[in-house]
């Protein structure tokens, strides 16, 4: 097993290129399934999700060839199967774009119950509301979602509650129905736009895809299409708050600024100076930061994937902070390892209050899920002494070449190789 170590103390300086958008990935690399021909797909990320993914369509009879580190080609003209199962299922959450892209091209899917970061109970009710409404039957048992039409038709589908999940199978789904289908209380999330961008090129008729109501009419066919993905707004987040936590001075290349309004907005209120340019951010801060209260939101408000990140920072800031999580319902359970390394943050229900200390100190420590993983290297990298982060498998999932980039950036941060405490082997003597 492998296990990140760090010493800490070190400011960041100098320049970082952020990778395409994971959360637009894996939502694009699912739609190919509906296209009628070769898709290349440029600024993939080379992460974990990524990789399962294309080894999923792989496996179901799809063409798969990797052009270079983050350029694909993909063919899904000779998929056979529409049955994903739970064992390739269980290691992320996107596998549930399968359904709608399945359904929409064969009137079936059968594809095993989502797994990824275990943070809250990932309720597919909205999903489930969405393909009815378009005239599919759904069936779950054995943690599989079984979902099935004899055609599938456009209509009114209005989710109780904001979900990127939701909006995006419904979207996948809709494409190809017959007549107009109209979401309401959509998702507007960046990878939104990026989705319904890549099925418009495709052929698709999307609109108002970034606002809260989408409207899809359905095409017969959908060809393939060469499209490069967004920057990763989350991954430019976390450099950012990573600057601004170690007081250093980072400019933070191929990102789109106004996808950060929120993360910079918090930021320049702690105390941190931000300067914005056609295509990156220059994040930069001196001395010790400033409270202030956050609340994650669906975009354009704060991310709920930038809370972990934003609470290491408010644990070393001067003052009482309050993060507020309205999005997952047990997404502090990184807290305690944040403790361990001196941090005073008290958990009450959807809420951590947190009381800045002068400094966090190393400590062993563990990746809960990917964004705690993340904000575990941004403890490393201010806290005294060495930090060791065990189940990065986590971080990989949606981080490429963190321990490079942040090693140019001046970090002092390597990957080691290590055996787990309980397969070691027992020496007796005597």
């Amino acid at each position: 097993m492998e296990k990140f170590v760090i010493s800490g103390g070190k400011r960041l300086c100098g320049e970082v290129e952020i990778s395409g958008a994971k959360n637009a990935a894996v939502a694009i690399i699912s739609a190919t399934i509906l296209a009628e021909g070769v898709c290349r797909l440029e600024n993939i990320p080379n992460v974990r999700d990524v990789r399962i993914l294309m080894q999923i369509l792989d496996e179901m009879g799809a063409k798969v060839r990797n052009i270079n580190k983050n350029t694909w080609e993909i063919d899904t003209s000779h998929i056979k199967s529409t049955v994903v199962s739970n064992e390739m299922t269980r290691h992320l959450r996107a596998s549930y774009y399968f359904l709608g892209a399945l359904l929409a091209r064969f009137k079936h899917a059968k594809v095993g119950m989502p797994g990824g970061c275990n943070f809250g109970v990932r309720p597919i009710d909205q999903h489930i509301k969405g393909f009815e409404a378009l005239g599919a039957s759904v069936t779950t048992g054995n943690a599989m979602v079984e979902v099935k039409a004899k055609e599938i038709v456009g209509n009114s589908v209005y989710f109780d509650m904001v979900s990127v999940g939701a909006t995006v199978n419904v979207m996948l789904a809709a494409v190809k129905a017959k007549g107009l289908t109209v979401i309401e209380n959509a998702a507007k999330e960046p990878h939104i736009v990026d989705l319904a961008n890549f099925l418009n090129l495709m052929g698709a008729d999307v609109r108002g895809a970034g606002t809260d109501i989408i409207k899809i009419r359905g095409v017969d066919r959908l060809h393939g299409c060469q499209y490069s993905i967004i920057p990763d707004q989350i991954e430019a987040g976390t450099y950012m708050v990573a600057a601004a936590a170690t007081n250093g001075d980072v400019l933070i290349k191929n990102v789109i600024p106004k996808h950060l309004d929120s993360i910079s907005a918090k930021l320049i209120e702690c105390g941190a100076q931000i300067e914005e340019f056609d295509d990156c951010i220059r994040v930069s801060s001196h001395g010790r930061l400033n409270r202030c209260h956050v609340k994650t939101m669906p975009h354009p408000g704060f991310p709920t994937d930038m809370q972990p990140q934003m609470a290491v920072l408010l644990s070393v800031a001067e003052g009482t902070s309050i993060l507020s999580e309205s999005v997952w319902d047990n997404r502090f359970r990184y807290v305690d390892q944040l403790i361990r390394m001196g941090a005073l943050i008290q958990v009450e229900g959807k809420a951590a209050i947190i009381e800045g200390v002068p400094q966090l100190k190393g400590s062993p420590i563990r990746a809960d899920d990917l964004r705690a993983g993340a904000a575990m290297v941004i403890a490393g990298l201010i806290a005294q002494g060495e930090t060791t982060i065990e189940d990065i498998h986590h971080i990989d999932r949606g981080y490429e070449d963190m321990i490079e980039k942040l090693q140019a950036l001046g970090a002092d941060i390597k990957r080691c190789e290590f055996e787990p405490a309980e397969t070691k082997a027992v020496s007796i003597v005597g």
